[in-house]
């Protein structure tokens, strides 16, 4: 009994906490305020449903764990194209060996979260560190994922 009485007293502390520093800091208090805003739910085109693991606020989406990112990629067609892939209003290429940021920002981009784009300055920095070689094979595995995209959509009847 001693040990809920504790927690309890212990969590009406941390909430006096954070109602006390939001009283006195602004920027903290905007940030909660940002952090509990609520997401609408996207819906799997072919059953309707909301995955569990979809994240309700903001909060929630910057917990997202990688195998959760993971398994909203698949559930929502973006991991394994399939017909449904391109039928979602912000469709994404998914690599599940990118990093938990990079997964991160494509499933903001995917659920119309903005400032989920493509960082400009990353991807310029990167290409010019690259070597003439190294552009010269980006540019060949860019053409064939073109071309097996192109060729998925032909055998699947997409886009006719």
């Amino acid at each position: 009994m001693e040990n809920n009485t504790t927690s309890s007293s212990s969590s009406i502390t941390a909430r006096t906490l954070t109602a006390r520093r939001a009283a006195t800091n602004p920027a903290f208090k905007a940030k909660l305020a940002q952090m509990a805003l609520p997401l609408a739910p996207l819906v799997q085109l072919t059953t309707g449903q909301v995955h569990p693991a979809f994240p309700s606020t903001w909060l929630n989406f910057w917990l997202l764990t990688e195998d959760q990112l993971d398994a909203l990629a698949h559930f929502y067609h973006q991991r394994t194209p399939s017909l449904w892939s391109a039928h979602y209003p912000c469709p994404i290429v998914w690599d599940s060996a990118l990093s938990l940021e990079d997964k991160r920002r494509k499933i903001g981009k995917f659920i119309g979260l903005r400032g989920c784009e493509t960082p400009v300055v990353r991807a310029a920095a990167a290409a010019a560190a690259m070597t003439e070689e190294e552009i010269m094979e980006n540019a060949r595995r860019a053409r064939m994922r073109r071309d097996d995209d192109e060729e998925m959509r032909r055998k699947m009847g997409w886009g006719r």
